[in-house]
């Protein structure tokens, strides 16, 4: 695939598709690929973690062509990520709120840096799958099928794979990054969760931590590389 001279990343140039609504009723949002989805890759279903969105923004507005087997959310979590917060505006941490086995009714928390001891509480939602912007994901991922979901998330640097998958190693080989079976801590009703319990297989990519800069420089390229199908 051919790409965009630097002078046109300005802008997507092509239009996306709205697979849902969020709490606040912005549209959810996917650029759906020509051909069959070989690959999901989505970002920002925590609000809090904006540079997952830039990073994907800018390879999308690279590509000099819309994606043949790939298709692409920018932000699973719209309202979360205008407000500035993991959460949505219901207080809800998605990533919880997946309707997976080990769900848990019970509040969670999360650290407000990466120093700082995990003691934000969130909710995990009323019951699994309550909130419209996880219904919409899946609604999403039962249409398109996809033979793989890459989750982009931060600041923890590692690629997440429970599946030890082909495409999961060679995303820790390309960003020199550890490949890790999970994040340490348990993620009940998380996205890899509710993937393990009906056979999707999914990729936490974990960027690290860094300056905007520096992770545009060193990620964009690979998640060019991985719409494209050209990833080492």
């Amino acid at each position: 695939m051919t790409l965009r001279p630097r002078a046109q990343w300005g802008t997507i140039p092509w239009e996306p598709a709205s697979y849902g609504r969020s709490v606040l009723g912005l549209p959810l949002e996917v650029w759906r690929p020509r051909g069959r989805c070989e690959l999901l890759v989505f970002a920002a279903i925590h609000g809090e973690e904006p540079e997952t969105t830039y990073a994907l923004s800018r390879a999308l507005r690279q590509l000099g062509e819309p994606l043949e087997h790939a298709a692409v959310v920018l932000a699973a979590n719209p309202d979360g990520l205008i407000r500035g917060t993991r959460c949505n505006v219901r207080g809800v941490d998605l990533n919880r709120n997946f309707p997976s086995r080990n769900w848990q009714a019970t509040p969670v928390t999360c650290r407000s840096t990466i120093e700082d001891p995990s003691d934000v509480v969130l909710a995990t939602g009323e019951r699994p799958g309550s909130e419209p912007e996880v219904q919409a994901l899946l609604a999403l991922i039962g249409g398109l099928q996809p033979d793989a979901v890459v989750a982009l998330h931060a600041p923890l640097a590692c690629i997440d794979d429970a599946n030890d998958s082909a495409l999961g190693r060679r995303l820790a080989e390309r960003t020199r990054m550890p490949f890790v079976p999970d994040v340490g801590y348990p993620t009940p009703g998380s996205f890899g969760s509710w993937g393990q319990d009906n056979g999707v297989p999914v990729i936490t990519y974990e960027f690290p931590l860094a300056a905007t800069e520096v992770l545009m420089r060193d990620h964009v390229p690979v998640l060019v590389e991985l719409l494209t199908g050209q990833l080492p």
